[in-house]
């Protein structure tokens, strides 16, 4: 009987672990999504559906890509080693996030001057639909996009070391770029080139990844000093984790890319729209899957540590089932208010009221992956903290080919909403293969004994 109490008292304290960090995460995303919507009402006032827009979303999507796959995969496999390396002696974690750093700013920099090189070669393979214009600008934008490449990995290291601590302020600071857009296009005195979105973003992310790296230094109390090398007896499990990580990841992370490529080849301004649309789905998909996700992870490599994993997976389902009708309930919502919605966030100056009809079309064929998103992403937690990493990969190349068949054939049928349900299927997808690989792990495991 102590036995029983002792599992249901836990139950229930790692319950409470992930909704508190679920609510931190809600919250400060909630400020960070106010920052990121008055952003978007100024470029929208400011640029409407323009080549401007174009140039910077396009530019935003495909300079990111690199950047944020390996931040994708890093936040999957080190948060686990983190949270281990949380137990060893001071000179363990010393080297280990010493020699972290000092990987995070070679490979950062490699990457930024390799960008900036290879960007002429991006614009003419992937960017010949646009015009001429627009690529003009986007190489301007590089200037900024280069270097934000390499602080993405170092926002991206340091954010994950605070999500090991249970930390979630990288959250919010996730919005400074953001802030600092807004405050450079409010204060442009015209509109006519990417000035303003080129600076803003520039110091927006030297910001935030100064910032997150202080706080990281301080909750793992380990200073700011790069080391090179891989002496650190955790990096043979990162790698090999890393390494398997990387193959789906690098699957999913094209999606944003080929999404951009289906729309440049759908007319003008399809990618402005695209990303406009795209822009109130991450607001709605970031208060809701993200937080919990994000908040998920900590907790479940924790209770994996410990040695009872039947109550991990116990608990992500229920999770996963709850987020699912959560979702239903959002997207149901968001279709009947999607027009007054667009209209409130950008109808203004140069975005009128045909550009809010042609995105809240787009946006409503955007939300049927909701209940999908919503419900993997608590699964997408379970099985990294089981390091389960052959088995991610393998659904996420599974996602990325159902993606990169529909893309091409829905969007010539149905245009930019094609594009969304597209999406839509290939979540679908996602969340079948998940609540399987998660159900068949129950099935076939004994029961637990008391934790370690």
């Amino acid at each position: 009987m102590k036995i029983i109490r002792d599992r249901l008292t836990r139950l229930g304290s790692d319950h409470k672990r992930i909704a508190r960090g679920a609510m931190r995460v809600a919250f400060f995303l909630l400020l960070g999504k106010f920052v990121g919507a008055f952003k978007e009402m100024a470029v929208a006032y400011r640029y409407g559906i323009s080549d401007v827009v174009d140039a910077y979303q396009f530019t935003l999507t495909m300079a990111g890509w690199l950047p944020v796959t390996a931040i994708g995969v890093l936040s999957v496999v080190l948060i686990p080693v983190l949270v281990k390396l949380k137990r060893q002696s001071q000179q363990t974690r010393e080297r280990f996030l010493q020699e972290l750093f000092g990987v995070t700013l070679a490979v950062g920099a490699l990457l930024a001057v390799g960008l900036y090189f290879a960007w002429p070669w991006v614009l003419e393979w992937v960017g010949a639909d646009l015009t001429a214009n627009t690529r003009a600008m986007s190489q301007e934008l590089m200037l900024a996009f280069a270097p934000v490449a390499l602080l993405t990995l170092v926002a991206g290291v340091s954010s994950a070391r605070l999500r090991a601590h249970e930390r979630h302020i990288n959250t919010l600071l996730d919005s400074i770029p953001a802030l600092l857009i807004l405050v450079w296009v409010m204060l442009a005195a015209t509109a006519a080139d990417v000035g303003p979105l080129l600076w803003g973003t520039l110091v927006g992310y030297m910001i935030q990844s100064a910032w997150l790296l202080w706080l990281a230094s301080h909750a793992d109390n380990v200073g700011v000093k790069p080391r090179l090398g891989f002496q650190s007896p955790y990096w043979p499990q990162l790698v090999a984790a890393a390494g398997i990580m990387l193959v789906g990841q690098v699957a999913m992370s094209i999606v944003g890319p080929l999404d951009q490529y289906t729309a440049a080849e759908l007319g003008r301004n399809a990618n402005a729209t695209l990303g406009y649309a795209n822009r109130i789905l991450a607001l709605l998909l970031g208060l809701g899957a993200v937080s919990v996700g994000r908040a998920a992870l900590p907790v479940l490599s924790d209770i994996h540590s410990r040695g009872d994993a039947a109550q991990g997976r116990r608990m992500a389902l229920k999770w996963s089932v709850l987020m699912l009708g959560m979702g239903m309930a959002a997207a149901l919502m968001g279709w009947l208010l999607a027009p007054w919605g667009v209209s409130l966030l950008f109808e203004r100056g140069a975005f009128t009221e045909q550009d809010t009809m042609r995105v809240a079309g787009v946006f409503r064929w955007g939300l049927l992956q909701m209940p999908f998103y919503f419900g993997v992403l608590v699964l997408v937690q379970l099985l990294a903290s089981q390091n389960r990493y052959r088995i991610m990969a393998v659904i996420a190349l599974g996602n990325f080919a159902l993606k990169a068949l529909l893309n091409p054939i829905l969007g010539s049928a149905m245009g930019l909403q094609g594009v969304m349900l597209a999406t839509a299927c290939m979540y679908a997808l996602s969340y079948g293969c998940y609540v399987l690989a998660a159900l068949k792990s129950v099935a076939n495991e004994a029961p637990s004994g008391p934790a370690q």
